[in-house]
């Protein structure tokens, strides 16, 4: 098959599912098949240059939605050298500009609505709910009304998906997602990060990866962390690794600012910016378990990656792959407020020792069974292919 995937960026920086989609794309070229990305990215950005896929960037559009005329002007141009076409988000042209292209024609669209359809949003940011609504009729409810399927990456996403908006039609299907292992040696991807944060070295610690934003619960894990070492006498033998980059400058020195209040800035929290390669690997490994109480996460790659490396999760019901690290012992879930976080730090803290070693291993069988690329690639090309 040849696959078009459209997408608004292509930059690793802004979160959201361009990893998958890289490593996915891999698999599927290693299989025999063409792929190729369409962006809303500059053609002289750098992440365009360095994108191991080869990558359309027909940007920059306008403004944050990214309108831009000559994105559906080429895929109108392009489509039929294509057998199907992935949308990867919405609300953002570059799931219009799809549906605006290929209306009317033979060649299939898919939608990864990656959790964008959640009543979080909805809940959380009433007045930019309400500009949606006025545009909903007109776009992205056609987006997916006409897609030949959308594609759900877990019966969470597919259940809450409902609840957003009154009008709502289309085909759903939920397929296997996931990511791949690490291909290194994690004792040198360790060797790594400890190379860069010596002073981590021989410490027991906890992991947060990812984007640091409000919607991850940052804040509430660093005030859940700061109560765990107060309940223990300030003697809790564990630190806390933030890792990854921060978009508001003002949300990060908030952040800063919580953790010089909480801490009296004794060294206990970690921020190290964004961890790519063997030192995010490393990190992973290195990590007793890894924390995510994010108030709303569609999936979760973060979480499948420490799975990977055999690393216990511990994370908030509002992560749509929960039930499933619960059903496999994998990890620890609690609700996404700060007695939630607190009381998984605790029970973290309380966990016998041959209990975290199950868990480590029920860690890497979860991720073998739900989670491998191999399994997500041979789910989303039945249902391209079927």
């Amino acid at each position: 098959m040849k696959i078009l995937r459209s997408i608004h960026t292509v930059n690793p920086a802004l979160g959201g599912p361009i990893e998958s989609v890289k490593q996915s794309s891999a698999l599927l070229s290693r299989r025999g098949h063409v792929v190729e990305i369409i962006s809303l990215d500059a053609p002289d950005d750098p992440w365009v240059r360095e994108s191991p896929v080869p990558v359309h960037a027909l940007g920059p559009g306008r403004g944050g939605y990214g309108y831009a005329p000559r994105f559906s002007d080429w895929i109108k141009q392009r489509h039929a050298d294509y057998d199907a076409v992935i949308v990867h988000g919405i609300w953002q042209y570059n799931s219009l500009g799809v549906w605006r292209a290929l209306r009317g024609t033979a060649t299939p669209y898919f939608v990864f609505p990656h959790g964008m359809l959640d009543p979080w949003f909805k809940r959380t940011y009433p007045l930019k709910h309400i500009k949606k609504l006025l545009y909903w009729p007109w776009a992205e409810y056609r987006v997916l009304r006409d897609a030949a399927a959308v594609l759900f990456t877990s019966e969470e996403e597919r259940r809450l998906a409902r609840e957003s908006f009154s009008l709502y039609r289309c085909k759903e299907v939920v397929v296997n997602y996931g990511t791949a292992a690490p291909a290194l040696d994690l004792e040198s991807a360790r060797e790594d990060f400890f190379r860069d944060f010596p002073k981590l070295r021989g410490q027991h610690f906890l992991l947060f990866l990812g984007r640091l934003h409000v919607k991850k619960g940052c804040d509430i894990l660093i005030e859940a962390f700061a109560a765990l070492l107060s309940s223990s006498g300030r003697n809790a033998p564990l630190h806390l690794v933030l890792a990854g980059p921060c978009a508001d400058a003002e949300y990060l020195l908030h952040l800063k600012q919580l953790v010089a209040a909480a801490t009296k800035d004794d060294g206990s929290i970690t921020f190290t910016g964004m961890l790519t390669g063997n030192r995010k690997w490393g990190a992973f490994s290195a990590a007793e378990a890894f924390v995510l109480p994010s108030h709303q996460e569609n999936f979760g790659i973060a979480v499948a990656e420490a799975l990977s490396c055999g690393t216990p999760v511990l994370i908030s019901n509002k992560v749509n792959i929960w039930r499933e690290i619960e059903a496999d012992q994998a990890g620890y879930v609690e609700n996404d407020d700060l007695a939630g976080t607190t009381a998984l730090l605790k029970r973290w803290v309380a966990t016998a020792a041959d209990i975290r070693v199950a868990m480590q291993k029920n860690a890497k069988e979860c991720f073998a069974r739900r989670f491998e690329i191999e399994r997500a690639t041979d789910s989303l090309l039945k249902v391209l292919h079927p």
